[in-house]
């Protein structure tokens, strides 16, 4: 099996093509400057028939920003995926494309369904959306939504809260966003598992259990034996451009259903990064 990995910079990206390798799959790993996936020239040039497979990781991902800067963020997560689309519908391969919880407005305290209604809060968790209906045009795609992101490779909350934690020894987490921290390690796992069936449709795949940021930040520093001051906060106390969801819970019957492993939790997974980058 041969794939051609988008995004392979950050951190989900770096996590499956490393996977892939360790199983004996081809993975060729493209960023910004091998493919701009905003130009379907060159997207056309790339991807081949050579290819069994696309998992599409490059994203905006810059939440604030994209209030600021609309339509580029537009022209990479809605513009760029329909640019891959075209492609994979001509060629007939099956796409994997990574989603969020953002998707959604976050309000209540049930998790969120794989078919719920969409209704995003902000810009980038729009263009999300557009993407993903997009991919739902091929009959053969994966969708997958995370929340609360972390790996090796790249920036992430669990790097923040050290680095603060060093410098001032306190910090402020808000108490109010709900969700499950995604090791990108774990998921990269199923994502290859995935690719490699024909388990075709939307699933929600986060490490399991459910935390607040607050929560997460003291597992944080527990696990990493820091004695730091965290502080429960409101939203609030935070003013950001774009609106945050509440509740990020997500249901994961699909995965169930269809006969995939659930993430390890959240704990488990964060005591395995902590020992990977200390």
């Amino acid at each position: 099996m041969k794939v051609l990995v988008t995004g392979v910079k950050g951190q989900l990206g770096y996590d499956i093509v490393n996977e892939c390798q360790k199983r004996g799959i081809e993975a060729v790993g493209v960023d910004v400057e091998d493919m701009d996936i905003t130009d379907a020239k060159q997207v056309e040039a790339v991807i081949t028939d050579e290819y069994d497979a696309v998992i599409h990781c490059a994203a905006w991902t810059a939440v604030d920003k994209a209030e600021d800067e609309v339509e580029m963020c537009r022209k990479v997560n809605k513009d760029g995926t329909e640019n891959i689309v075209n492609i994979c519908q001509q060629l007939d391969i099956p796409l994997m494309y990574f989603s969020t919880d953002y998707v959604f407005d976050g309000l209540g305290e049930e998790p969120w369904h794989e078919y719920d209604e969409r209704k995003p809060l902000n810009v980038y968790g729009q263009t999300k959306y557009e993407g993903e209906l997009a991919v739902e045009k091929l009959p053969k795609h994966f969708i997958i939504r995370i929340s609360w992101v972390f790996g090796v490779n790249g920036h992430n909350f669990i790097k923040t809260m050290l680095r603060l934690g060093k410098e001032r020894g306190e910090v402020s987490v808000v108490d109010d966003q709900i969700g499950s921290p995604t090791y990108t390690y774990d998921l990269a796992k199923l994502c290859v598992d995935m690719i490699q069936t024909q388990e075709y449709g939307t699933y929600h795949a986060t490490n399991e259990g459910i935390c607040s940021w607050y929560e997460f930040a003291c597992e944080i520093f527990k696990q990493a034996q820091m004695n730091v001051k965290v502080n429960p906060v409101d939203s609030a106390a935070f003013p950001v451009k774009a609106t945050r969801p509440k509740n990020s819970r997500m249901n994961k019957s699909e995965l169930d259903k269809h006969g995939f492993d659930r993430l390890p939790t959240w704990q488990d997974a964060l005591k395995r990064y902590l020992r990977n980058i200390l």
